[in-house]
């Protein structure tokens, strides 16, 4: 039997324009925004680094430079905080993410979809499986639940070896907004799994096999990259990772891990708001004071 290869790497890519977000993105990356006191950025690095990801490849183009700098040593601002004895504010900047995590990049020239962004990090995962993660979804993990949710995907990958890929129910009105995935009738509770038997990108009102929408978390084998180099062109004239996953489901098994923990889409306005909301309710600094801000604006 071959052994199954663990999920070292994670793929996300920067590169969109964040145009829904407008005039915040103008000048800023919308992976910069904060959510609560991090960048968006940092939630899903640190979401990455908590399910056992040790190496992180941001496909990025020109003009994000910030996403880099924001992972990398700020020599000037560490010494002034040392000097100021800031020493908690110091941790939060110099130990962002542990030591041990690798932080690379690679360019995507063109915008030609998602599959496209995952195809230009090929030569970086080389023969490995890997994560992909986008970035406009957040997970805030209630404290209740001691495992993420990535990290029960990890672990499902390790018994299995079949591609993981996350989702959530949406309202039927929304299906043709996602990803959906048809898993032949099956309707798996938050924190289960069952098996896809299809995917579809952006199916028209009506004619969804489910409504499982695919959120942003895919953990795949290393031949979806070959699959990738051959697909052609979809939804939107871009290369559709869906469309490569509905091609390696002909000769692999997939399954469809149903979210527990709440995600926010910080890609619009309203899942952003939402989000900062969320982070500011679970953060010890900030938690007390926003409730009772919240509760005021209820009366």
């Amino acid at each position: 039997m071959t052994s199954i290869k663990p999920i070292r790497k994670a793929i996300i890519p920067v590169a969109g324009l964040g145009t829904r977000m407008l005039p915040a993105t103008k000048a800023i990356p919308k992976e910069l925004l904060p959510v609560g006191d991090k960048p968006v950025i940092q939630h899903v690095v640190e979401e990455a680094v908590s399910a056992g990801i040790e190496e992180i490849i941001l496909v990025t183009r020109w003009g994000k430079e910030a996403i880099e700098n924001h992972f990398d040593v700020n020599f000037e601002l560490e010494h002034m905080l040392t000097a100021k004895g800031k020493k908690d504010v110091l941790k939060s900047v110099s130990e962002m993410i542990p030591s041990h995590i690798n932080v690379v990049s690679v360019r995507q020239a063109k915008a030609l979809g998602l599959g496209h962004a995952v195809l230009c990090a090929a030569g970086l995962v080389r023969d490995e499986p890997f994560c992909v993660m986008l970035p406009d979804v957040i997970v805030i993990q209630p404290q209740n639940q001691q495992e993420s949710d990535l990290k029960r995907m990890v672990q499902a990958w390790n018994k299995t070896g079949a591609a993981q890929i996350m989702v959530e129910p949406v309202p039927e009105s929304q299906t043709s907004l996602y990803g959906i995935v048809d898993c032949n009738g099956a309707n798996p509770q938050p924190g289960q799994s069952a098996a896809i038997q299809g995917m579809v990108e952006k199916p028209k009102l009506g004619t969804a096999p489910s409504n499982l929408a695919v959120i942003g978390r895919y953990l795949l084998p290393a031949n979806i990259m070959g699959i990738l180099k051959t697909t052609k062109p979809g939804a939107g004239g871009e290369i559709q990772l869906t469309d490569a996953l509905d091609t390696l489901l002909q000769s692999s098994d997939m399954a469809a891990y149903c979210m527990e923990s709440p995600t926010y889409d910080c890609g619009n306005k309203v899942g952003y708001l939402k989000a900062n909301i969320a982070a500011g309710l679970t953060h010890p600094e900030t938690s007390d004071e926003l409730r009772k801000f919240l509760q005021g604006l209820q009366t």
